[in-house]
């Protein structure tokens, strides 16, 4: 009856004799009466092309696009349209895992030219193939200084990294036997002070940190590699992508393993995802890093060409040896990356992450003008990212913005409200976020 039904009734009967079904009725009978679908699918009946046109477009006309103020790890970015022209060609599309690098050297290079930009953007020596996304990658890297330091089996987590991303780790320690211990935070910012007797405590794989952190403040992490390495523990620093065309790099800092979400360098928010986890580290780490790592050689004829190298994944080693059971990367995203960076250059990322913090701190400026607003954590640098206090109803100042078309931030504590400019806010548009707040 249907075409697109690929079993016979013979299909059927068979597949059911082998797993010990007489019926279908008897292979659902664990599904109960109230929750299986009584009468036909609702389901329109058959339309042409012009009339499904017009079905979605009616559809897309009830979506209300929002001016976009909020951040918390996922950025309203410009993407110049050269980005989903190109990675939008169906042998980019359609393209699969670069097992076989005879017929892969398409994927292999752009792969390759992605781990050579981010190694360079972190201040590192070398790059993974890319990772799920930021908070798989974080835990990822935990993971890696678990396996890297013998006897240690606790991370040290600033009490400022994105809680989502901490959420994630937590789950992940809780099945690997792996122990988060927090570093508290003062005025917004990890409390160094305490970093020593928590060292010299034992046991300590790594010192986890963000940058900048979740509540948008540039912290400084002078002397803490020191310290970390003093006690043989490794210092991760998980950073937003697009900020360290600004920021001093994780590899000044003298960190180990640079992680994080690379969304802003020029992915679509597209209400959460697919995102791009980024791994970076050095050289004496690389043998401990899981995902794919992408290597240039030579062939025979002596042309170069590129192929997976050191690949200790579950997918080539027994599970139990490997060093990672994460055996995907995201290449149509580190695609997209690779092509955006490509296109802003070294000075279009620095003029992207300036704009943004000039757009932010002319925000701050003005809603503190407006006496309802002040600094959650008074003195503290920032980028494109603050977070204020409010003395009203936060809830209801939100719901405000909203109903006038603004995404007014991410609500962070009662009277706490997390805001964040890219270079794609206007003066007007701060103007008119400002105006509905007094």
């Amino acid at each position: 009856m249907f075409k697109y039904f690929p079993h016979t009734a013979d299909d059927i009967r068979h597949m059911l004799d082998v797993i010990g079904m007489k019926s279908l009725e008897e292979l659902y009978a664990d599904i109960p009466e109230d929750v299986r679908l009584k009468g036909d699918y609702d389901i329109p009946d058959a339309q042409s092309e012009l009339e499904i046109r017009r079905l979605f477009a009616k559809l897309g006309a009830e979506n209300k696009q929002k001016i976009c103020f909020a951040g918390a790890g996922a950025y309203d970015h410009y993407i110049p349209s050269a980005v989903p022209q190109i990675c939008s060609r169906s042998e980019f599309l359609t393209s699969y895992t670069p097992y076989q690098a005879e017929i892969s050297q398409g994927t292999l290079h752009y792969i390759f030219e992605y781990q050579t930009m981010m190694a360079r953007l972190t201040g590192m020596e070398v790059s993974n193939a890319s990772m799920y996304d930021g908070s798989t990658a974080t835990t990822e890297a935990m993971m890696m200084a678990v396996a890297s330091v013998r006897k240690s089996n606790k991370v040290l987590v600033s009490e400022t990294l994105d809680p989502k991303v901490l959420d994630v780790m937590k789950t992940y320690a809780h099945y690997q036997g792996v122990e988060i211990q927090m570093i508290p935070q003062s005025n917004g910012a990890t409390d160094f002070s305490k970093l020593p007797e928590l060292l010299a405590q034992g046991g300590v794989a790594g010192v986890m940190v963000q940058q900048p952190n979740y509540y948008g403040i540039v912290e400084d992490f002078t002397g803490v590699a020191d310290m970390c390495h003093g006690q043989k523990a490794m210092f991760i620093i998980n950073a937003i992508a697009s900020d360290l065309a600004l920021l001093k790099s994780p590899g000044e800092w003298g960190a180990d393993v640079a992680v994080g979400e690379a969304q802003s360098l020029g992915l679509p928010m597209a209400w959460g995802g697919p995102y791009l986890g980024y791994m970076c580290t050095k050289e004496k780490h690389m043998r401990k890093m899981p995902g794919r790592i992408v290597g240039q050689t030579l062939d025979e004829k002596g042309q170069r060409v590129y192929a997976l190298t050191l690949q200790a994944r579950e997918q080539h080693i027994r599970r139990e040896k490997a060093t990672s059971n994460i055996c995907s990367n995201e290449s149509l995203l580190t695609l997209w990356v690779t092509i955006y960076i490509s296109l802003m250059g070294k000075q279009g990322l620095r003029n992207v992450c300036q704009t943004g913090c000039d757009g932010a701190h002319y925000l701050l400026d003005e809603l503190v003008k407006t006496g309802h607003f002040q600094e959650a954590f008074p003195g503290r640098e920032f980028l494109n990212e603050f977070c204020v206090k409010y003395d009203g109803d936060v809830d209801a100042l939100q719901k405000k913005w909203l109903d006038n078309g603004f995404f007014g931030g991410i609500k962070v504590a009662d009277d706490k409200i997390l805001l964040a400019v890219t270079e794609q806010r206007s003066k007007d548009e701060i103007d008119q976020l400002v105006a509905l707040a007094k």
